[in-house]
């Protein structure tokens, strides 16, 4: 199954989880202090958040993290890196990763206004996490720019996230 994941910054985790629960009837697939996400049926969705209490009366343009398309294995991570680069565009390939609780291979591209996206699958859960920096950015590679959004402009080439 492929699905679109969605990335949000929210300056209360509580409060987030509480809104989305009910907007998608469902509840979250993973809990760990300052994450949740949501693995969504209908629509099709992964829906990670990530608290920053710096965003507390910021408004949306300080929520968007990155985004996303989870795929089903290594292959089609693949795939889509090659079909990428063969359209011209700059790739930045991670494999074995451990970003948001979970061991990923990816890869990441920007829209042309700088918008991280990533392709990714996820190999296993991870009981620690490495990829969120403490300050509730994405560890999106250098090379991957972040969209402007205020909160430290590119994050660290550690790993990526999510």
């Amino acid at each position: 199954m492929a699905r679109v994941q969605l990335a949000l910054n929210v300056s209360n985790l509580d409060d987030a989880i509480d809104f989305y629960s009910k907007l998608f009837n469902t509840t979250p697939a993973k809990l760990r202090p300052g994450y949740a996400n949501f693995a969504i049926d209908e629509p099709p969705l992964k829906l990670v958040l990530m608290e920053v209490a710096e965003l507390r009366g910021q408004g949306v343009s300080q929520a968007l993290n990155h985004l996303g398309v989870e795929v089903e294995s290594t292959e089609m991570v693949t795939a889509a890196t090659a079909r990428l680069r063969d359209e011209g565009m700059a790739t930045e390939v991670e494999a074995q990763t451990n970003c948001c609780f979970a061991i990923q291979d990816k890869v990441w591209v920007n829209d042309p206004d700088g918008a991280p996206w990533e392709v990714y699958t996820v190999l296993a859960d991870a009981p620690v996490e490495s990829g969120v920096s403490g300050d509730g950015q994405c560890c999106i590679p250098e090379a991957t720019q972040r969209v402007a959004i205020g909160i430290g402009g590119t994050a660290t080439s550690e790993s990526s996230c999510c």
